[in-house]
């Protein structure tokens, strides 16, 4: 394949994975909104929220064998189909249930977009993937900062209508989709090297493999938990919570679009302890801040989180290269189904910390993230146990 359609399709898909991220940020910062307008308590709205979640992790479940058998093409459609249902049925939402559908069609589509962009990524770019994965993911938090700002300015201009947000939503899908219609996409990398069904069954069930699995359920409720409610968990430290997440989504994008370089020559395993260590500190000193220096401990945490999801992709698919696109298809999947089991667990904790601070949100919201970092916590063990236990390369 040239280097011209390489290009465009790297492109289209950077836009697809930016309609993604609308979705993710719009609904962080629809949160209290939401369960203001719809008489919701948090644990519901976590579940709603969280839905998008499972119906990721749903598409991918099932999308990542599919890539295979019917092409990536016909996995973007489905991704196309589904964002502009769920977008539309969102706008049109009237409480729980009908909020709740919507997502899981967002859901569906923004797993469709992982299913097919990361083997597609993966196979266009066979020695520099992890590069090449960081930079496509750093359209994710770019995303997030887009989605962040239109809310923020739609605030500022007296747009107060949420559903306005979530129309615009429909302008980048409308283009990726026109990006990729009549491209031709290339094999797989399991179908252009040989690899058999079998052996990519086999990889995926590996010791190493099942272990970066459970790593990436813990590294994806500590990313994407936090991000989703960040803006309410704060909302009450600054006048302008969503800003917050846009800060530390801005610094996750300028870290993976120019940091890719340095994790290219840098082994993984020690980017991913690092990180680890970062996000708790990162989530720490959140809970104990207050006013500039709360911006100050986000970016700490921004720059924890920033290199786990491309970087525990490129790890799998460099280390375990037989797992092929159903490997990166079930890391993802396993990566949204920690970030859906984080939602209503963290809507629990924050009422339960609400209700104990007597209705103060804002201790509420700090003790919060301190249990949050329990998690990292955790991960700083397993993979300091990586870099003790691997060869080194």
């Amino acid at each position: 394949m040239d280097l011209i359609k390489k290009t465009t399709l790297f492109n289209a898909s950077c836009v697809a994975l930016v309609v993604t991220a609308l979705a993710f940020a719009t609904r962080g910062s629809f949160v209290n909104i939401w369960a203001t307008e719809f008489n919701l308590t948090h644990t519901q709205v976590g579940w709603i929220v969280g839905t998008a979640f499972w119906g990721f992790t749903l598409a991918m479940v099932f999308g990542g064998p599919l890539v295979d058998i019917i092409g990536m093409g016909r996995i973007i459609a489905i991704a196309f189909v589904c964002h502009v249902i769920g977008i539309a049925m969102t706008i049109m939402a009237t409480g729980f249930w009908s909020l709740f559908i919507s997502t899981l069609f967002i859901g569906i589509a923004n797993g469709s977009v992982e299913a097919a962009c990361n083997p597609l990524i993966t196979s266009m770019y066979t020695d520099d993937k992890t590069r090449r994965l960081n930079r496509f993911h750093a359209w994710f938090p770019t995303g997030i900062v887009i989605g962040g700002l239109i809310v923020y300015l739609f605030s500022k201009v007296g747009i107060e209508n949420w559903r306005y947000s979530m129309g615009v939503m429909l302008i980048p899908t409308i283009v990726y989709g026109i990006m990729f219609f009549g491209k031709q996409f290339p094999q797989t990398e399991r179908v252009a090297t040989g690899f058999t069904y079998k052996d990519m069954l086999k990889a995926c069930v590996s010791p190493l493999f099942l272990f970066m699995a459970f790593c990436m359920l813990l590294t994806a409720a500590t990313e994407l938990g936090t991000n989703q409610w960040i803006a309410a968990l704060l909302s009450n430290v600054t006048s302008n919570p969503i800003l917050l997440l846009v800060w530390v989504s801005g610094i996750m994008a300028l870290a993976r679009q120019f940091g890719g370089t340095l994790i290219h020559h840098l082994n993984s395993r020690i980017v991913l302890l690092v990180s680890a260590s970062l996000a708790f500190v990162g989530l720490l000193f959140l809970g104990y801040s207050s006013g500039i220096m709360t911006f100050v401990a986000a970016g700490v945490f921004a720059l924890g989180i920033a290199f786990f999801w491309p970087t525990m992709l490129g790890f799998v698919s460099e280390n375990i290269p037989t797992s092929g696109a159903l490997g990166l298809a079930i890391m993802g999947g396993i990566g949204f189904l920690g970030g859906a089991i984080a939602q209503p667990v963290l809507g629990a904790i924050f009422d339960a910390q609400t209700a104990q601070a007597a209705g103060d949100a804002l201790i509420g919201g700090a003790n919060t993230l301190k249990y949050i970092a329990v998690i990292p916590a955790i991960l700083i063990l397993a993979f300091g146990y990586l870099y003790v236990s691997r060869p080194k390369k």
